[in-house]
């Protein structure tokens, strides 16, 4: 009897991006051709963005652009290996080292981005038969490190410390660690981390913190939602943060106790086996981290801006989350609203990404709206009208 013939990878992935785009599911690229602060130059048009992650608007600060070029001129772009072989420049250890001095750690490990910080952190210390508890809204790569690991995920409803402490009992005599974004990235809130240090700490299970959206943001000095909790490195021994949102640049890092560091040197394999981050950028991100600690106003402006958005969001009668994060979630509901929604913004001068299933849970499509320290006042203003239009409009349900 003739075996059945292999289905055709291509053709099955074809047949799933068509069934993703008939419920309107599909992602679609487009490109920027400019930007200036929060204006947006695509398709000949010039938008006002509410959806990029430059919370403290550093991204082009003059004094960014000047360490990059002042670096690239004198090194080159590409750093041309891995870390562990030539890559590692004098701009890299300088950054590891004023990361670490800002978020209270003994050590941090520069990566090229925050999905391979944290694949590389949960393959390196997770293995068969080890317990990972995971909140259900985490960023999909805590999910896919966890994963790959082959360790034992089990995911607690969204901030539910009851559920939470359940899965950490379920393999009492297992190696476990509790894994939770800072500030969720779809949702704004912020993790409670001081009820989660104490549940590890009882259970002795390794807490790490996703602190992408909180680093910069968050905090007196910036230093994130680990500082502005009121704990350290002893309570959170895993802090892992992104460069490429509010400090404006690229990549990641993970920090923490020597111990940690030296482990992952060894067995992290997305640092391994990945050439480092161009020195320029490094450069460039030493500045954003010098200016995120010394521009308070920065933070003040952000605060005050998403406080007026809320109370004349609030004014509107639109419904928002508990966030008082940079991230202001408006939830629609139906994915084709979310669309509509965002297409009638864009009519009217706004760039606001609608977020679908399943990025985010189905029933809850969304326009994630997101503010900047270098969006003004009448910015605000601007979204708040057009979002007045929206309520009236049936077709945005």
């Amino acid at each position: 009897m003739a075996a059945a013939p292999r289905p055709d990878l291509l053709d099955r992935l074809a047949v799933q991006t068509a069934e993703r785009e008939s419920a309107q599911l599909l992602r679609r690229l487009r490109t920027i051709e400019h930007a200036d602060g929060p204006w947006l130059e695509t398709g000949g048009r010039r938008l006002l963005s509410f959806c990029s992650n430059d919370y403290l608007g550093l991204a082009q600060h003059p004094q960014l652009i000047a360490a990059f070029k002042r670096v690239a001129d004198d090194e080159g772009v590409g750093s041309t290996s891995a870390h562990l072989i030539s890559g590692h420049r004098a701009e890299h250890a300088m950054l590891e080292e004023a990361l670490a001095a800002w978020t209270g750690r003994e050590r941090a490990l520069l990566f090229s981005t925050g999905y391979m910080a944290n694949l590389g952190v949960l393959q390196a210390l997770l293995t068969r038969g080890d317990l990972c508890v995971q909140d259900k809204l985490n960023h999909a790569c805590l999910l896919d490190g966890a994963q790959l690991s082959g360790a034992e995920l089990k995911r607690y409803p969204h901030a539910d410390m009851a559920a939470a402490a359940r899965q950490l009992a379920v393999h009492g005599g297992a190696a476990a660690l509790l894994a939770t974004d800072g500030v969720f990235s779809m949702d704004g809130d912020v993790a409670p981390l001081r009820e989660l240090a104490t549940l590890c700490r009882r259970e002795r299970a390794t807490l790490m913190v996703d602190d992408a959206h909180g680093l910069g943001v968050l905090g007196d000095d910036g230093a994130g939602s680990v500082r502005a909790a009121g704990l350290g490195q002893r309570d959170v021994p895993i802090l892992m943060a992104t460069l490429g949102k509010a400090l404006g640049c690229a990549g990641a890092f993970v920090a923490g106790p020597v111990a940690l560091i030296d482990g992952l040197m060894q067995f992290a394999r997305p640092y391994i086996y990945t050439t480092a981050m161009p020195p320029a950028v490094a450069a460039a991100a030493l500045v954003a981290v010098q200016l995120a600690q010394a521009d308070s106003w920065r933070r003040d402006k952000l605060t005050a801006l998403i406080q007026r958005f809320r109370t004349g969001a609030a004014q509107l009668g639109l419904t928002l989350s508990s966030s008082t994060s940079a991230i202001q979630p408006l939830v629609l509901g139906d994915a084709q609203a979310a669309l509509n929604a965002a297409h009638a913004l864009e009519q009217q001068g706004l760039l606001v990404t609608a977020i679908r299933p399943p990025t985010v849970p189905a029933g809850s499509a969304r326009l994630r709206i997101t503010l900047s320290a270098a969006h003004e006042e009448e910015n605000i203003d601007r979204l708040l009208g057009a979002l007045e239009t929206l309520r009236l409009a049936p077709a945005t349900g």
